[in-house]
């Protein structure tokens, strides 16, 4: 399945049910890009018909290369992987989870590899903790791994080069199909406001807001492409400036609504809140991407 099509069936999902985590899109990328992009073919032939979730964040640390403690240590029948992950999406799901451990420390730098631990390995523990609770109806979970032991061919890729192949390239994966799902968000609430837009002023505010969406719409549709046709790292300053026309976008609707209503629309407030989430997460790292575009 193309990255288009998993993309495009995304914004369809959050455009009919106006939840931002509807849909299979998360499970879909996370199998394209790693299973398909960097396993063997053993490993895709026994996990991609699955579902697979990808553990990389920990717990008060999230993602950073440097902070990330879960290690995976080898011996001679494999790995013994210990530690906690965090925010795995649609993990209480998963049938194999993605873990990214370290394996080694080269000059005072850790080396990760990211191993496939299936969902019934021993010494694996399964958190689906409240917190966890945003971007419904998609679920999220934490991981305990205590010794969790897998053979040597659970290493996906090549080893100790986890960290820059996968983890680093993933979140522009990430970021280019969700830019999808807030298209399918803003197209919701255009419909959910249309029945508002009777006087002068709200049909001009909603009006740009629709012209808005529509530039926002053909860039998803460069970037996605870009994405299918391995020239995404091309398109890096569009991906964050389609960030920074979302979040005026969001800001434009949330004056329009208060302006012009609707008053209380429970569905309108959970998107709301869904999409404060959704640009919220690795917002420094992605700002400071956006300060070396002034050069």
């Amino acid at each position: 399945m193309t990255y288009a099509a998993i993309a495009r069936e995304k914004a369809a999902a959050v455009e009919r049910t106006g939840q931002l985590g509807e849909g299979s899109a998360g499970s879909l990328v996370v199998a394209r890009f790693f299973i398909e992009g960097f396993g063997n073919a053993e490993q895709r032939a026994h996990w991609l018909p699955r579902l697979a979730s990808v553990a990389i964040s920990e717990p008060r640390v999230g993602a950073h290369p440097k902070l990330l403690t879960t290690r995976a240590v080898q011996d001679l029948d494999g790995y013994c992987i210990s530690g906690e992950k965090a925010w795995v999406t649609n993990g209480p799901l998963a049938d194999v989870f993605i873990v990214f451990a370290v394996t080694s420390v080269e000059g005072g730098r850790k080396r990760y590899g990211a191993l496939l631990v299936p969902r019934d390995t021993s010494g694996l523990t399964i958190d689906e903790a409240p917190q966890y609770r945003a971007l419904a109806p998609s679920r999220h979970c934490g991981l305990k791994l205590d010794c969790c032991r897998v053979p040597r061919s659970a290493l996906l890729g090549r080893p100790s080069t986890a960290y820059e192949t996968m983890a680093l390239p993933f979140r522009d994966v990430e970021d280019a199909v969700g830019t999808c799902g807030w298209l399918g968000a803003f197209r919701f609430l255009r419909t959910r406001f249309a029945p508002c837009a009777e006087s002068d002023a709200a049909k001009l505010s909603l009006g740009g807001i629709v012209g808005l969406i529509a530039v926002f719409a053909a860039a998803v549709e460069v970037v996605v492409a870009a994405l299918d046709d391995g020239d995404l790292a091309c398109h890096g300053p569009a991906l964050v400036g389609l960030r920074v026309l979302a979040t005026i976008i969001l800001q434009r609707v949330r004056v329009h609504r208060d302006e012009f209503g609707p008053a209380s629309d429970n569905a309108v407030e959970r998107l709301f809140s869904d999409l404060d989430v959704s640009l919220s997460i690795a917002r420094g790292p992605r700002q400071a991407r956006q300060a070396r575009l002034a050069g």
